[in-house]
């Protein structure tokens, strides 16, 4: 049997961006803003050198694509993931696409293939790239 989960893109950083004109923008400075703001939200965490090739989905709380090759997955318990997927993956990060990925397993493993489909378009595909190994992240504490 085959699981089928979708999940939604959460894009909400980038929002404001558009709204805010740089919608018009050339592509390579959008994705300069969106490697910018995907630093300013690692900047919170540090790698533990820990990985995962695999978790379960009932684990997953939230995949956030911080940007086309980093997507954040925080865990029901708050633990945090890193997931360089394979070539990039387009449009992850707009408010019009979300992921869609088929698991077998019942987990999010390293290697499997992941769509981003185009809401407006009637399902079309806009993307799909491959997921690399989960890297562990531990939240820098506030030193205030």
């Amino acid at each position: 049997m085959t699981l089928r989960t979708t999940c939604l893109t959460a894009a909400a950083m980038l929002a404001g961006l558009a709204a805010s004109g740089c919608a018009t923008e050339a592509a390579p400075d959008r994705a300069g803003a969106r490697a910018a703001e995907a630093d300013a939200v690692l900047a919170d965490y540090r790698p533990t050198g820990a990985t995962r090739s695999c978790l379960s989905l009932r684990s997953i709380d939230d995949i956030e694509p911080l940007d086309e090759t980093r997507w954040l997955i925080t865990l029901n318990n708050g633990d945090a993931y890193l997931n360089e997927v394979s070539r990039g993956c387009r449009q992850a990060t707009s408010d019009f696409t979300y992921l869609q990925y088929e698991t077998p397993t019942g987990s999010l493993c390293a290697n499997e293939i992941v769509r981003v489909i185009d809401r407006s378009g009637g399902g079309i595909s806009a993307g799909a790239c491959g997921l690399g190994r989960h890297q562990e992240l531990e939240r820098i504490a506030d030193s205030d």
